[in-house]
């Protein structure tokens, strides 16, 4: 039993009944509703054309769970009603045929003492086909950005006197700090001319939190933008400027759990709404999870681990959502599809992946993909375990028979490979090697060229922290992120070796301000105005491999052959038809000849090749001499 939920009691919530013009269903009497406390109807609006034509609308407002609705239609029904355990809710199931012209349905509602009400609801014409809605894939290079850290556009939104966190602080890593929409739609030319072709914010909605609220991962409204952030007009302006110069916009979305501060937390819909915590109370002791995560594919998992897993709160500020009650799934499902549709999206990066009912998340996935086939989400699971991430591909052979329809997972496996192989030292099972192995993990996979690889991310120590501040050990991971059969993916400040050495660990470090980002910066990493030189020279490194990146189908999509390790230098090539690269990171500190006859497989020898950084032509000998440690790449 997940939460309190009897299972098999809960009607399912889109029961068709007969297909009438105008129907009416009525529900319990009780108390009058005032009209002036109809608050909340979700979706807002919806959209007419998709393959499932099934929508449940929530009503909230006092006692609107006692009074009839109606709709008033020429093509849409009302197929069903449902009240919460709170009298509070009101749930329309709507049967919305593909041919259903755009326009205004008109819900009719009426309270038991014979008030009535007319409420309308917008059916709009859809942006675009469902094929136009292309997805991230091995051709993009996506930039992940912590916004309230990247640039603020418009220092007029930094407060919110309404909201409970009212302090802008620079000073302090854990307030925030300014950053918005405006900022990043302000340097959206930086972003385009360094290379990168897909743009990831962290979650932008509102998080109305006493403390930490820049980080988005508390969600307290799943349609609201924070204001602090900006408005939907401008999250809209982002994605559409984006789109203009070949960027693609992720939404980071969590199905897993809300803030506690969430409208619906001081009046649940329904008792099962979130786990473990019925009736809610502020102040009362919760259950964490164990985030033993590994239930969801260990045949010998017990059921009481399984339920903490799965039930189990992420952190107590944040309340778990029980997606197996139908009404919430239904509500998590339209979410997402309104936000596809609502800011023409280029994908989804799901948080906390495994950590929701895995049935519901192949629900959920299935049906985003069903309405936009070209589409990419990737999924969050923090393991290092190469079986463990497969499992959640679509795809995967699992013995258990479960298909996830998740077409992109995080590959942290060969992150963690790519980091030992670069600060271990060299010997037979230590060093580049790992990076070897980690690669040839790929047999697992059912598509690895669909998986997102980086250097680090928002919720782990920078890339140079991580390689112990080295620039040239940087350079090489950098270098192999960049070609490896892989989606790539850069955090924001890694070109110009941003690091959080002072502290490991600490999160609001890690998500430290981009130089240049607010008015009177002394340092502007944008124009590059006051950089030292060994960030200026990260930078032009990164821009160069981008770029040269962004026009190479054989990286995008060609076949990869890497020879194992000697001697401190390991050799990946990426090559079809018509051209070959290669890639070779050395970690010798002094000269070390390449006998280049090992690589006559690849039909090298002989061929004139391009070094891609320094940009020096070379004919491919017997012998390559490495003059120093670091990274070539080179191409035909």
């Amino acid at each position: 039993m997940k939460g309190i939920k009897e299972k098999g009691t809960r009607r399912l919530p889109f029961f068709t009944y007969s297909k009438l013009v105008i129907c009416t269903l009525v529900i319990s009497m009780g108390t009058t509703l005032s009209f002036a406390q109809l608050e909340r109807v979700e979706p807002p609006h919806w959209w007419v054309g998709f393959e499932e034509t099934q929508l449940q609308l929530l009503l909230y407002g006092a006692s609107i769970g006692n009074w009839t609705a109606t709709i008033v239609h020429e093509k849409a029904l009302l197929s069903g009603t449902h009240r919460g355990d709170s009298p509070n809710y009101l749930f329309l199931d709507l049967e919305i045929p593909k041919d259903t012209p755009p326009g205004l349905i008109t819900i009719n509602l009426k309270s038991p003492d014979g008030q009535q009400r007319s409420v309308p609801y917008e059916l709009k014409k859809r942006p675009k086909n469902r094929e136009e809605y292309l997805g991230f894939s091995s051709k993009d290079v996506i930039y992940l950005i912590t916004p309230d850290r990247f640039a603020s556009g418009d220092t007029e939104n930094d407060i919110d006197l309404s909201l409970k966190e009212k302090k802008i602080d620079k000073k302090d890593n854990h307030a925030r700090h300014g950053g918005d929409i405006r900022g990043m739609i302000d340097h959206l030319d930086y972003i385009e001319d360094m290379g990168f072709t897909a743009l990831w914010p962290s979650p932008l909605l509102i998080n109305d939190m006493l403390k930490t609220s820049y980080h988005g991962y508390a969600i307290t409204d799943f349609y609201k933008v924070d204001p602090r952030f900006g408005t939907l007009d401008e999250y809209k302006e982002l994605s559409l400027e984006a789109q203009k110069r070949g960027i693609k916009l992720i939404m980071d979305q969590i199905n897993n759990h809300c803030g506690i501060a969430h409208w619906w937390m001081g009046d649940l819909p329904f008792k099962d709404w979130i786990n473990y915590q019925e009736p809610f109370e502020q102040g009362k002791e919760i259950t964490v999870t164990s985030h033993r995560r590994t239930v969801n594919q260990d045949s010998y998992a017990s059921k009481a681990d399984k339920e903490l897993m799965d039930s189990g709160w992420f952190v107590p500020s944040m309340p778990d959502l029980n997606q197996e009650n139908p009404f919430l799934a239904a509500y998590l499902i339209q979410n997402s599809l309104w936000w596809i549709e609502t800011l023409e999206l280029g994908g989804i990066r799901q948080d906390t992946y495994p950590y929701p009912d895995k049935s519901f998340m192949a629900q959920w996935a299935k049906r985003i993909m069903t309405e936009y086939p070209q589409f990419s989400i990737v999924g969050e699971e923090w393991s290092y375990n190469p079986l463990v991430v497969g499992y959640w591909q679509m795809g995967a052979d699992n013995k258990d028979g479960y298909t996830s329809y998740l077409k992109c997972t995080m590959d942290f496996p060969l992150h963690q490979m790519l980091i030992n192989a670069m600060i271990e030292e060299e010997s037979w099972d230590t060093g580049l090697v790992k990076l070897y192995e980690g690669l040839a993990n790929d047999f697992h996979y059912a598509s690895p060229h669909d998986m997102m690889l980086f250097g680090d991310n928002h919720d782990m120590d920078r890339l140079f922290t991580q390689l112990k501040n080295d620039v040239t050990l940087t350079k090489m991971a950098l270098a192999f992120i960049l070609t490896a059969p892989r989606i790539p993916q850069i955090y924001y400040g890694t070109e110009i070796l941003m690091d959080n050495s002072e502290n490991p660990g600490d999160h609001g470090l890690i998500r430290s301000d981009f130089p240049g980002g607010w008015k009177g910066d002394a340092v502007n990493a944008f124009t590059g105005e006051g950089l030292g030189a060994a960030e200026k020279e990260m930078q032009q490194f990164l821009r160069k491999l981008l770029r040269f990146r962004k026009e190479e189908a054989v990286i995008h999509h060609g076949a990869t052959k890497h020879f194992s390790p000697q001697n401190g230098v390991y050799v990946l090539f990426r090559y079809n038809e018509d051209k070959t690269v290669m890639l070779i990171l050395n970690k010798n500190d002094q000269n070390i000849t390449l006998d280049m006859n090992r690589f006559q497989e690849m039909d090298i020898l002989g061929r004139r090749f391009k070094e891609v950084i320094s940009g020096t032509e070379l004919e491919i000998g017997a012998e390559l001499v490495l003059e120093r440690k670091g990274v070539q790449l080179l191409t035909n």
